[in-house]
């Protein structure tokens, strides 16, 4: 009797400590799957992290554009820049360049095309001998009046983003975005009315032939200056005007040494956001999706910018008692005036300039009619 009772309780003595085990087994069992649950839906834990930041690797890439710092196109790369930061938690890195860090424009457009730097805010006109066809920028009262007019052409026309497009990586060039710094401006000491007045004046334009046409029709000789010589060429006189958005004519000083401002509406100052064909194709599909989403977001901010910069830039002009400058508005009819004499340009430029295609014009310019109403 004794023996069996033993044996009983040594029974059930083992049983107990088994039972103990297994409920304590199951309880850090459950335990941890419910800390793996909350990490899943949270998104929090150490691990989780890791992948995150292993999404996307450290890069460092330079953006160069063609102003100094505070000026649109300088701002619009900083602005890019905090970007591609924030949506890819800090592993990519822009660096912003102001105007004259590596040249002038034409160095600049140079160095995207070999590689040397990722991105770069250009204008057309300083790509205007290789890239035939970004010469219509160039077009006097070719694009709306109304700027926002403007940015939605530059934006959704398939002329300039796809066939345009396509011209410029031919050399190595992607232009991912067009986009307006806002309508340019004369600025001149005759005071700029009327087509005559351009005679026997010499402006300053960019690198494009086909600019020459444009101020050739209202009598005018042209010189192609990098706009770090413009200040002091206007000075001398040794050019008599200048054509630029108001913020930049204002920033730049050109208003110090100019007797009158002409606000035309002749055309619009337009930039590219550009990048380097081989290494924007070369991305990673996940980068390659951050730049477009960025570059799509920046079209309403750029807008937003240049027209906050060039009313800025009027009314300091205006303030400058230092300075005065006479502020000229062309009416519809002087305007209408200039628009005979530019009109012939147009068809100059689809019919005579080698190298464009004239299916480009002819789309554009039925895109610009969709838009207008005209």
């Amino acid at each position: 009797m004794i023996i069996f009772n033993k044996k009983f309780f040594l029974l059930m003595i083992s049983i107990l400590t088994l039972s103990f085990l297994l409920v304590a087994c199951g309880g850090d069992s459950e335990d941890e799957g419910t800390e793996e649950e909350q990490t899943e839906e949270t998104g929090e834990g150490e691990a989780d992290g890791e992948e995150a930041a292993g999404d996307f690797e450290e890069q460092s890439w330079q953006f160069v554009t063609e102003e100094t710092q505070g000026e649109v196109q300088y701002e619009y790369a900083a602005e890019f820049a905090n970007r591609i930061s924030d949506k890819t938690g800090g592993a990519i890195t822009v660096e912003p360049l102001e105007y004259g860090a590596l040249g002038s424009e034409v160095d600049q457009a140079q160095l995207l095309q070999q590689g040397g730097v990722q991105l770069a805010v250009m204008s057309p006109g300083f790509t205007g001998g290789q890239v035939q066809d970004g010469q219509i920028f160039s077009l006097h009262y070719f694009f709306p009046a109304d700027e926002e007019k403007v940015q939605e052409v530059l934006t959704n026309s398939e002329a300039l983003n796809q066939d345009l497009r396509a011209k410029y990586e031919e050399h190595n060039i992607s232009p991912l975005a067009y986009w307006t710094e806002g309508s340019t401006a004369w600025s001149s000491n005759a005071g700029i009315e009327s087509p005559s007045d351009w005679e026997g004046l010499n402006v300053r334009v960019q690198e494009s032939p086909l600019m020459r046409e444009s101020y050739d029709a209202y009598g005018a000789t042209v010189q192609s200056l990098s706009w770090s010589e413009l200040y002091t060429a206007l000075d001398r006189e040794t050019v008599d005007a200048q054509e630029n958005p108001l913020f930049f004519i204002e920033s730049a000083s050109f208003h110090e040494v100019q007797d009158t401002v002409t606000i035309s509406h002749h055309n619009n100052y337009v930039a590219m956001t550009t990048a380097n064909t081989d290494w924007y194709n070369g991305l990673d599909d996940n980068v390659k999706a951050v730049v477009d989403e960025v570059i799509t977001e920046m079209q309403d901010w750029v807008f937003d910018e240049q027209q906050s910069q060039n009313e800025a830039g009027l009314e300091a002009i205006k303030a400058d008692t230092d300075n005065q400058t006479e502020i000229i508005e062309l009416t519809d009819d002087q305007i209408a005036t200039f628009k005979e004499k530019a009109e012939p340009v147009h068809e100059y430029y689809r019919d005579e300039v080698e190298g464009i295609d004239p299916a480009i014009f002819d789309k554009l310019k039925e895109e610009i009619e969709e838009v207008t109403g005209e």
